[in-house]
């Protein structure tokens, strides 16, 4: 004997009905099968909004009850022949006008109880289990209807009863012993009270029709038939690579069922697991797919599973209450007394959480409860609350409660701290936590704007043994950002494959036109994507980035834009990684510039700006593993400008000194505005964020700037400038001819010692280090207390897009390894 269950979903309409009628064929050949049944889809809703509206004075309750009368109207006619139709029509139009006649009482009266809602919502299950038991004998299927009130007794708290288990065993085992069929069908959800009065047995409570059914009679197995392939390791609404549960124990799927999986109506587990009853969720529009067994005789190494966590549930609109007072420390008897005045308002305790002190206990509600509860729990130490002794209760809203369901996780260490870290890793903050004593489940209250956040991170660090997820957000995607994306095309294959890397980017922006989509721009037409995305917005874009709020976010700066700069504080402040190009940040006044270093720290997020400083060079990187290590840079020299090496390498008088330079604009070496480089602002700010890296607090105004450009050539526009140095070529000449009589070559060179920094143009002679450098190659030595008389060299090309946009490549793969 099994009995099945098959939700609203799966009896929504006559095709779906159809495939219920199939898989129980399939069944009732071999055994006898009951039967039980949810409303048509969506019938409940409209059945009690129907008597909300009366209750309301709206005569929109008639529409809702016309509704319920075509949807059973249109099953009848497309299950049942023409010929055969007109008992079951006749008794769907009998019972809509019971409907109507409640409702119309509901309308007079301007009011609704829980014991006319029962009655309403009773209409659905029991019209169904009529159409459905019709449709089972129209194929040929012996099948009796029997109406679940004559054998589930309750009490009376209508609208969530409590089931009489004794009594409602005797009357289920009475019945199947004295009646035999093939199929038998019973309309889930409803039973009926020690007078006969309907009652039901709350939402989702046609599973606990079932499981009481199959306990009662020891049956083979309970099928609960959904719309969906079985229990998943998390919602598949809200964690996209969720995967099937194939097996789990009773308790587990209890937890993960209790904690917010809808799958499983909470109470339905329990009558099952005293007989060892295996249940199985199995989907009724893949019914070849096996589906969840929970519990059932499970071997030891059946039980042993690939992950320690079995799955991640969630519960929303939850409060925290918090009872707080010195008065509190070593009296007994607080606990009892919050308690008993939360229970004597029939309100449910969620979670728990005690400090060792004695000085607080937190409790979490369900939210909609808060009002109630906090006039009760005030009252009841409204004696302590005058004396100081209690403050008065606190009140936390738009929480969740996230939890970590295994068994497993008994007695294994690590596991809370493998949660609290990847969680802590993305910024989510943890209000409250719990932990049963059984070791089974692990919970903590977060704010419900984190909850899609934070069961994909947790999905990721127990489940995800194949990829990470990383979701990038770039700024700039002109002549870097356009190689960054063609890097990571080209790729992304690779990142999967040896770094177990899925990245996607989320959104884009230049300076006209901004994108975002939720599953990954596409890298190979995001140029025409972007083309025809929304106007762009730097507010809009971050306010974005902080909405999503997805886990293991970068964002990426490929600008030269102050504005952008500002932002990365708001985004660090959220654990959001920042990879900048952009060199205003780190160059800032030294309070910003350490803000920003302390706020990276504080919100376990990565600052990372390598390419600030020689393009793809690993220099600031090599300084930081210098002074982590234990050594101390004594003194910098370097060539830090791509650019003016590129220009100084190819002047040699014989072209004007503006061509070489709009040149090295054309090929993609300067800043947007080639005077930042020529006027040595950019190796000003490059040198001191060399400066800053190896420990020293310095600012731009500390620097001298030994500038070789003629001040009138610094102002005005672009074009203007260009124009100037064309008038000035002589002042060029000069100074090349004056390093060739000395043998020497130009070099713009920046310079630390002694906690003073220098830039500006020099003759370097052929022994120098810095002669060798040609292109647009930088060199950077440092003099450390363990580099002293031969320093360490980092020499290799400092501009050019290609470059850049693998520097920056290079800095998002650290932070995503974090």
């Amino acid at each position: 004997m099994h009995v099945l269950k098959f939700g609203g979903s799966s009896v929504a309409n006559a095709s779906n009905i159809k495939r219920v009628a199939a898989i129980v064929d399939t069944i009732a050949k071999n055994d006898m099968a009951i039967v039980v049944v949810s409303a048509l889809g969506g019938i409940t809703d409209l059945l009690l909004q129907s008597g909300k509206q009366a209750a309301a004075g709206s005569e929109v309750y008639k529409d809702y009850i016309a509704t319920i009368e075509q949807r059973h109207f249109e099953a009848v006619k497309e299950l049942i022949p023409v010929a055969s139709q007109s008992a079951l029509l006749s008794l769907v139009k009998k019972t809509i006008n019971e409907i109507e006649d409640v409702c119309s009482g509901i309308f007079l009266l301007s009011e609704v109880t829980p014991k006319n809602l029962d009655r309403l919502a009773a209409y659905g299950e029991w019209l169904s289990s009529q159409l459905i038991a019709a449709a089972f004998k129209q194929e040929g299927v012996q099948t009796q209807w029997k109406d679940a009130r004559e054998f589930i007794f309750t009490n009376s708290d209508f609208t969530n009863a409590e089931v009489n288990i004794a009594a409602t065993e005797k009357g289920i085992r009475k019945y199947f012993k004295e009646n035999k069929s093939n199929v038998f069908v019973v309309p889930g959800f409803i039973a009926a009270d020690s007078n006969g009065v309907t009652t039901t047995l709350g939402r989702g409570g046609s599973d606990y029709t079932a499981a009481l059914i199959a306990a009662a009679l020891d049956a083979n197995s309970l099928q609960v038939w959904k719309d969906v392939s079985g229990m998943m390791t998390a919602d598949p609404r809200v964690a996209p690579n969720a995967k099937v549960i194939e097996r789990i124990s009773y308790s587990e799927a209890m937890e993960l069922s209790h904690f917010g999986a809808k799958v499983l109506y909470p109470p339905t587990i329990q009558p099952v697991m005293a007989k060892n009853i295996p249940l199985h969720i199995k989907n009724t529009f893949a019914p070849e797919m096996p589906g969840t067994v929970v519990g059932g005789a499970m071997k030891t190494q059946e039980t042993i599973r690939e992950h320690i966590v079995s799955g991640i549930s969630s519960i929303s609109n939850i409060a925290l209450l918090s009872l707080e007072g010195s008065g509190m420390i070593g009296i007994p008897g607080f606990s009892k007394r919050l308690f008993e005045a939360l229970s004597k308002e029939r309100i449910s305790v969620v979670l728990i959480t005690q400090s060792s002190s004695e000085h607080s206990i937190c409790v979490a509600i369900d939210q909609k409860y808060l009002t109630v509860a906090k006039k009760a729990v005030d009252k009841a130490f409204a004696d302590e609350i005058t004396l100081g002794k209690v403050e008065p209760l606190k009140e936390e809203t738009q929480l969740s409660i996230v939890a970590l369901v295994g068994e497993q996780m008994k007695s294994l260490p690590g596991v809370s701290g493998r949660m609290f870290g990847a969680l802590g890793r993305n910024g989510i903050n943890i209000r409250a936590i719990a932990q049963g004593s059984s070791e089974k489940n692990i919970s903590a209250v977060i704010a419900t704007d984190d909850v899609r956040k934070a069961i994909n991170v947790l999905h990721e660090e127990f489940f995800e043994t194949v990829y990470k997820q990383l979701n990038l957000f770039i700024v700039g995607v002109g002549n870097v950002g356009a190689k960054l994306m063609e890097q990571l095309k080209q790729q992304h294959a690779f990142l999967k494959q040896h770094m177990k890397l899925n990245v996607s980017v989320i959104g884009i922006s230049n300076s006209k036109k901004m994108l975002f989509k939720e599953f990954g721009i596409s890298l190979s037409g995001w140029k025409e994507l972007l083309a025809a995305g929304e106007p762009a917005s730097l507010p809009d874009f971050v306010q974005e980035v902080l909405h999503r709020n997805l886990r293991n976010t970068i964002f990426v700066d490929i600008t030269a834009n102050t504005e952008v700069a500002k932002v990365y504080g708001k985004l660090l402040q959220r654990s959001i990684s920042v990879v900048a190009c952009n060199k205003i940040a780190a160059a800032s006044p030294f309070p910003e510039y350490k803000k920003l270093k302390e706020l990276a720290h504080i919100h376990n997020a990565r600052l990372l700006f390598e390419t600030n400083v020689g393009a793809a060079l690993p220099v600031i990187g090599t300084l930081n593993d210098l002074r982590r290590s234990g050594d101390e840079v004594r003194s910098i020299k370097a060539v830090l400008s791509g650019t003016l090496n590129f220009v100084f390498n190819n002047y040699d008088g014989t072209r004007k000194f503006a061509d070489v330079v709009k040149q090295a604009q054309e090929e993609g070496y300067t800043e947007p505005d080639p005077r930042m480089d020529l006027g040595g602002v950019d190796v000003m700010r490059k040198i001191l964020i060399l400066a800053r890296e190896a420990g020293f607090e310095m600012d731009m105004e500390d620097i001298v700037n030994n500038s070789f450009m003629p001040a009138s050539c610094m102002q005005g526009s672009v074009a203007e400038f260009y124009k100037c140095m064309e008038a000035e070529e002589a002042h060029f000449k000069k100074l090349l001819t004056a390093a060739e009589a000395e043998n020497s070559k130009l070099k713009f060179v920046a310079s630390f010692e002694n906690g003073k920094a220098s830039v500006g143009l020099q003759h370097i002679k052929p022994g120098d280090d810095l002669y060798h450098l040609y292109g647009k190659d930088n060199v950077v030595l440092f003099y450390t207390a363990r580099y002293t008389e031969q320093p360490l060299v980092i020499k290799g090309a400092g501009a050019g897009a290609d470059v850049t946009a693998s520097g920056v490549f290079a800095d998002i793969m650290r932070a995503a390894n974090a």
